[in-house]
């Protein structure tokens, strides 16, 4: 989604000196700041309509059956997300449409791309199937690819839509992102780890969630791991020590004593004296 600025859109300039006639007459003076209401009303009205189709064009294919389908809209939801962000009305009105249910981003993520498959243990024989006319509806597992775009629009929604967390907390979010962070690649434990912050950030219930399942043991030991990728484990902690928790300091020393252990062992003795 490209915001375009229309021809209409071209403010007036309030500095423009008036003609002679035009000053005395109150009319004309009340006339620029009429049209320019006007202008800024339809302006909204059409970014609206751009954020809301935008919207919709996205979470029709990410609700698909087909990983691949599911993988193109996610990926121009993540590009819309790049474009609202660029300017504070259309982070107003996304956040407006956040609160109609059809438009909601954050449940379709979880009810589709981030949804948990099914073991063969898990599923109930049924042959409802087979003596029924309707066909069987068959979705397709979610790929590596997807379920990194997923954590990624994830991740935007809760920057640009705080109460986005609450929405994250209802589908259960700590719970899934920390099955991602075990099981899955490194394309999705990055993103995971970026999502898990935008998550936590000011929402006290997916922080107890994320204490509740150990989740500081679990990041400790993906950071600790030698044969993740250096990236991952080094620059990651820079940003999981800044979370506002009430730990942050734990999170600092703890962190800091697998992969500095003399800065974190001479800032504990001595705070000044460190080299």
């Amino acid at each position: 989604m490209n915001l375009k600025e229309p021809l209409w859109s071209k403010q007036i300039d309030p500095k423009e000196s008036p003609s002679p006639s035009s000053a005395r007459d109150p009319e004309s003076e009340a006339a620029p700041s009429a049209v320019g209401e006007l202008v800024n009303s339809l302006n909204r009205q059409r970014i609206y309509r751009e954020v809301t189709l935008a919207l919709r064009t996205g979470l029709r294919d990410a609700r698909a059956e087909f990983s691949f389908l599911r993988v193109r809209g996610l990926r121009f939801l993540l590009k819309s997300l790049r474009s609202i962000a660029q300017s504070d009305c259309t982070i107003i009105l996304f956040s407006h449409t956040q609160s109609i249910p059809d438009l909601q981003v954050v449940p379709v993520l979880f009810e589709h791309s981030l949804k948990e498959t099914e073991t063969e243990d898990d599923r109930v024989g049924s042959l409802d199937h087979i003596f029924s006319v309707e066909p069987m509806k068959i979705n397709s597992p979610s790929t590596d690819a997807e379920v990194a775009l997923a954590l990624r629009v994830l991740e935007g929604c809760c920057l640009l839509h705080p109460e986005s967390t609450i929405l994250a907390h209802q589908h259960k979010a700590i719970p899934v992102l920390m099955n991602v962070l075990s099981n899955r690649g490194v394309l999705e434990q990055g993103a995971c780890l970026d999502a898990l912050i935008s998550i936590m950030l000011d929402s006290s219930s997916n922080q107890m969630d994320f204490e509740a399942y150990n989740g500081i043991e679990e990041v400790t030991q993906l950071l600790r791991d030698k044969q993740v990728d250096e990236n991952l484990r080094y620059l990651k902690v820079i940003a999981w020590i800044s979370i506002s928790t009430p730990y942050s300091l734990f999170l600092f020393l703890f962190f800091s004593s697998f992969f500095f252990p003399i800065m974190s062992i001479s800032y504990v003795v001595n705070p000044v004296k460190i080299n």
